[in-house]
């Protein structure tokens, strides 16, 4: 069992349900289906793309996943995630753009939000008690060689490259496209995101992921409110 602290927005939200519905996946829900062709892809070549974000579920990172460290035990990790969304205050991102990220498309802020920085950042630190060491397999599969100094200091201290300085925040809509493929997956994804390109994102829960077996598909165990603004999901 991994856990994983990530922001997305409620179920019912307009941008979950074109998200469950491009990806052919709901982590709310566990409900899967088939994904149709769509622009210039067909079915099974938007399946392959699409397919490591399938099973993730839609959401942005705010503390990669990890195992329960061995002195603790899901009860503590679900008591510490309710008093730490108490703590927390709801925000907005004022813009939303698409973005992307080497071959990897992704709905990411357009600019600066202190806000979403500072909840990222101590979600990191609150929670790194319950996370087990990595593993020999773990970390080689981050590839620490090709990292950078800090990425690697950061692997090593907190079990992920991307945190406090190096952290992006980015929802992510494609596994790698090809250079070939990127012209057309980025016109795609730009008519089928329109209503939320451009426009703020209202920050005002948080999730808690579980992934049962690795490998396996990323759902939703709980989703708290920050500062109690939104209803409460609770596995």
């Amino acid at each position: 069992m991994r856990y994983a602290f990530y922001i997305t927005p409620d179920e019912d939200h307009p941008l979950t349900i074109a998200a469950a519905n491009w990806l052919g996946s709901n982590p709310f829900t566990g409900e899967t289906r088939r994904l149709e062709a769509a622009g210039d892809f067909d079915a099974v070549e938007l399946t392959a793309l699409t397919a490591d974000p399938r099973r993730y579920g839609f959401h942005g990172t705010l503390k990669a996943p990890f195992p329960l460290a061995p002195v603790r035990n899901e009860a503590q990790l679900l008591a510490a995630f309710d008093s730490f969304s108490q703590e927390c205050a709801p925000f907005e991102i004022p813009e939303m753009a698409l973005g992307q990220l080497g071959p990897f498309f992704a709905l990411v802020p357009a600019g600066d939000c202190p806000e979403l920085q500072a909840l990222a950042d101590e979600t990191v630190r609150r929670f790194e008690p319950f996370r087990a060491p990595l593993s020999a397999v773990d970390l080689s599969r981050r590839t620490p060689d090709s990292l950078t100094d800090v990425h690697r200091s950061n692997l090593l201290s907190w079990g992920y490259p991307y945190v406090f300085e190096s952290f992006q925040f980015h929802m992510t809509l494609t596994g790698p496209v090809p250079v070939e493929r990127q012209p057309s997956m980025r016109a795609l994804l730009e008519q089928t995101f329109v209503q939320f390109i451009g426009k703020p994102l209202a920050v005002t829960s948080l999730a808690l992921f579980t992934e049962h077996a690795r490998g396996a598909p990323f759902t939703v165990h709980s989703l708290l409110p920050l500062g109690g603004t939104s209803k409460r999901k609770m596995a």
